[in-house]
């Protein structure tokens, strides 16, 4: 991705540009378990793969009895909804799956803290994914799942992901997902997930770099508009990526039935991904923070500059000034008014004066010669 590509996506930043949280929460008091779904939230579209050693099978599911009918139990199945538009819909889903009422709260009552946590024979991890996108530039959203014995069931607030690489390698006989069970699946979407950061966080290094030449050569309001834009987004990405490392590390470290020792074994690797992430968005944050202190210098000197030559020309026309000034008085008997080389006398002292000063100064290095320390 070049600097320009970096630059146009930063300028199309809509989701990640501010640091504000605000949470879809019910009333006080409420009961555990409430859901609260936005107005504007979408319809539910639910995607079904179901998969073994042999077949692979995918359904589009329309309601819930379909979605009952198609789940075989001697099958990995991946459920993946997207959109919450439809609240009975999204409560049948977790009647089928059995989820825990506060994890269903957990899954719709967005944002969430990434997380991991166990709810009897399920386990429910909160990722947040953050993609690059060519109409609204970085777009960060929760991707929940939910890890049973035979299955992943994927929540999504919006339509769209960055998961279909994983769809094609459950299509293929060869992969290993086709012989592995809902664990590796888990982990293969996790991975996909945190994998997804590199290119926005690429992104991000080349607009730093394209904020850093503006800073230096042409610093605006328009950059500093930037930097703090920038600085923002690293804030929430920041916020996403080191409880997502808490959360993929206590699933290494946790037992856990539904994760075999095989795939703690990758979750390492994903680990390892997190906390690469994690140290190059708190270096940007850094750069982020010194090109602000850079901005701010580079203005205060341009400011000096300015008064330097206001400084310059005021301190050469004071003096010509205080002779204009005393020839001006109306005195009658002024020894030089009535001398023919007066008035020649008077332009030549003024010129010789403003010469020798603009002589000094140039010594002096205040008009771009001389010794410019100054001494």
């Amino acid at each position: 991705m070049s600097s320009v590509d970096g630059t146009e996506i930063m300028s199309r930043l809509v989701d990640l540009g501010s640091a504000t949280f605000k949470k879809r929460h019910p009333e006080v008091g409420a009961r555990p378990g409430t859901l609260m779904i936005a107005d504007d939230a979408p319809p539910p579209k639910i995607r079904m793969i179901s998969y073994d050693a042999g077949e692979c099978r995918e359904h589009e599911i329309s309601d819930a009895q379909q979605l009952s009918a198609a789940l075989d139990p001697g099958d990995v199945t991946w459920v993946d909804v997207q959109g919450f538009g439809d609240e009975n819909l999204i409560k049948q889903i977790g009647e089928i799956f059995a989820i825990h009422p506060l994890a269903m709260e957990d899954i719709v009552n967005m944002p969430q803290r990434p997380k991991a946590e166990m709810y009897g024979e399920q386990a429910l991890i909160i990722t947040r994914m953050v993609r690059v996108c060519e109409s609204t530039g970085i777009d960060m959203e929760q991707v929940t799942l939910l890890l049973g014995k035979n299955c992943v069931v994927t929540f999504q607030e919006r339509y769209g992901d960055i998961l279909d690489p994983v769809r094609q390698r459950i299509r293929l006989k060869t992969s290993r997902l086709r012989n592995s069970g809902p664990g590796y699946l888990m982990y293969v979407i996790v991975d996909t997930i945190v994998d997804g950061y590199y290119p926005v966080v690429e992104a991000i290094g080349d607009h730093l770099e394209h904020l850093e030449a503006l800073v230096m050569d042409n610093p605006s309001t328009q950059a500093l508009r930037d930097l703090n834009r920038t600085k923002n987004m690293l804030v929430n990405l920041r916020r996403a990526v080191w409880p997502q490392r808490e959360a993929i590390n206590s699933l290494i470290r946790e037992e856990n039935a539904l994760i075999t020792e095989d795939v703690r074994i990758f979750l390492r690797d994903t680990y390892d991904h997190c906390v690469q992430t994690a140290e190059v968005i708190e270096m940007y944050r850094e750069m982020a923070t010194g090109l602000m202190n850079t901005y701010l210098s580079s203005v205060a000197n341009r400011t000096n500059d300015v008064m330097k030559v206001l400084t310059i020309m005021a301190s050469i026309f004071i003096p010509l000034t205080f002779l204009a000034g005393i020839y001006g008085m109306n005195f009658e008997h002024m020894p030089e008014l009535h001398v023919r080389w007066a008035y020649p006398a008077v332009w030549f002292t003024m010129l010789i004066t403003a010469c020798g000063m603009i002589a000094f100064f140039w010594k002096k290095g205040w008009l771009g010669g001389g010794n410019s320390s100054g001494h």
